[in-house]
């Protein structure tokens, strides 16, 4: 007698054609048509296109204020999380819904007003600035808005795997005479550097590619201020000729980013192993 398998909710078969459909319109075909734009060049003008002094200045500004703002995000988020979830305050609730703004406002929004504020004449960069700190259209500004654009993504990670933690276990180890840091160290570390990782990741995912708030605190000097995707759109604008290039610099910049989401998931799995 043949046994028939029952799923909870029918169509399976449908929903993962909707779901491979879906993903093949939005995420493969339109990467596929990037690579084989930039693949219309041979190896020597892909090399000179993708590789050149200017492009690789900006790789190395993209991942590294990406890369910084992310970091802050993980101890910034952490900290947000922990008081969401740990602690009872007036207006908690309208902090909490607070977190989500970078997510609702248009990126141009918050990297226009980051740029007036932190001008040396807008209302914080005036005190700032005599001190010789220089926020507007310098590499720190640009961490500052890919910090604000990325929050979100740290906190919302981190505070349902928190709000799951059992208090008891905190109170046990101090009751077994535990300090403080080692209970952190031992008990809540181990849970929570899986999430931290996942946030880490989904905010470096998101200021590697970010544009509309750069292109506001930069001064997009190449060789300074200028960050990949905006060389890839002064490519774009020189015309039809220069498309092969900006894709070979768009390949280049999708590849290093895959490369360095596997490494982060491959470490957020190795955590949640060491923490079971």
């Amino acid at each position: 007698m043949s046994r028939v398998s029952r799923r909870a909710l029918p169509g399976f078969g449908l929903s993962l054609g909707y779901t491979v459909t879906y993903l093949s319109l939005l995420v493969l075909i339109p990467l596929a048509a990037v690579v084989a734009r930039a693949g219309s060049l041979g190896p020597a003008e892909f090399l000179d296109a993708a590789w050149t002094p200017r492009a690789r200045a900006a790789y190395l500004l993209t991942f590294g204020t990406a890369g910084a703002a992310a970091l802050v995000n993980v101890v910034l988020g952490l900290v947000v999380a922990w008081s969401l979830v740990r602690y009872e305050f007036p207006l908690k609730r309208i902090v909490d819904a607070l977190v989500d703004v970078p997510l609702a406002l248009p990126t141009a929004v918050a990297g226009l007003v980051y740029a007036t504020l932190y001008a040396e004449n807008g209302w914080i960069g005036q005190y700032l600035v005599p001190l010789g700190v220089e926020v507007a259209y310098t590499r720190l500004g640009i961490v500052v808005v890919l910090v604000f654009t990325g929050f979100p993504f740290v906190v919302r990670t981190v505070q349902p795997v928190l709000a799951d933690l059992d208090a008891e276990a905190e109170e046990a180890a101090a009751v077994l005479g535990a300090t403080r840091w080692e209970t952190f160290r031992r008990v809540l570390l181990p849970t929570l550097i899986p999430p931290a990782l996942t946030g880490f990741a989904l905010a470096l995912a998101r200021g590697l590619g970010e544009y509309g708030s750069v292109v506001f605190i930069s001064s997009n000097l190449p060789f300074q201020t200028e960050v990949a995707p905006m060389l890839i759109a002064a490519r774009l604008e020189e015309g039809p000729a220069s498309y092969p290039a900006a894709a070979a610099i768009a390949v280049v910049l999708l590849g290093i980013s895959f490369a360095l989401l596997v490494v982060v998931n491959l470490l957020e799995r190795w955590a949640q192993r060491h923490a079971g």
